[in-house]
């Protein structure tokens, strides 16, 4: 493919449409944890945007030399996906109703904190089906590839920091209740994701 308008409004609007799974884990993020730092809102937006680069570019490279284990891998994906956001969304409504029945929304605060893992995890979920759009940048030398791959994570990051921002101005005012809406987000994320790619 050329360079032109083109490739960049191609690049721009696949940052936009696999930025959304991700927009919404940064809502729910948000949601429950309504005190979150900049700090760390830039560190979680930081997460999902290098893996939602990341991810296509993996896919581009499985295309230009293992495409055939690329294409046996891709039917895990799905599964993938929904047991990684079914786990850490079924834990999050557990601790939402747990700190809700017990009344110590003050003391959930500090255990509804982002752990490291609990991060990469889902930066994984939201971003894996993205491999397949290395089938979409095929036709893409590496440079070009590498471009697009950098707007789909810039145009992540800037999504996500809007949805974690979302998030925790809805989550101020919803208080206790706000863990369980985003538990019940990342289930309905990792279930969108099965239907999507399985029926």
């Amino acid at each position: 493919m050329n360079w032109g308008i083109a490739f960049f409004v191609n690049s721009i609007l696949l940052g936009i449409g696999l930025a959304m799974d991700a927009f919404s884990v940064s809502l729910a993020k948000g949601l429950q944890e309504p005190s979150m730092r900049h700090r760390k809102m830039a560190g979680i937006a930081g997460v999902f945007a290098g893996f939602q680069a990341l991810m296509p570019m993996i896919g581009w490279v499985c295309i230009h030399t293992i495409a055939q284990k690329f294409h046996a891998f891709e039917k895990f994906i799905p599964w993938i996906a929904l047991a990684l956001l079914g786990f850490i969304g079924g834990s999050m409504l557990i601790s939402g109703i747990r700190s809700v029945r017990e009344g110590s929304e003050e003391d959930s605060e500090q255990e509804r904190k982002t752990g490291l893992w609990s991060l990469l995890a889902l930066g994984v979920a939201t971003s894996i089906d993205a491999l397949s759009v290395g089938f979409t940048i095929a036709d893409y030398g590496a440079v070009q590839a590498l471009v697009c791959a950098l707007i789909i994570g810039v145009l992540t990051f800037l999504i996500c920091v809007a949805g974690i921002l979302l998030g925790r101005r809805i989550g101020t005012r919803i208080g206790g209740r706000a863990e369980i809406f985003g538990g019940i987000i990342l289930i309905a994320i990792g279930l969108e994701i099965f239907i999507t790619h399985v029926f």
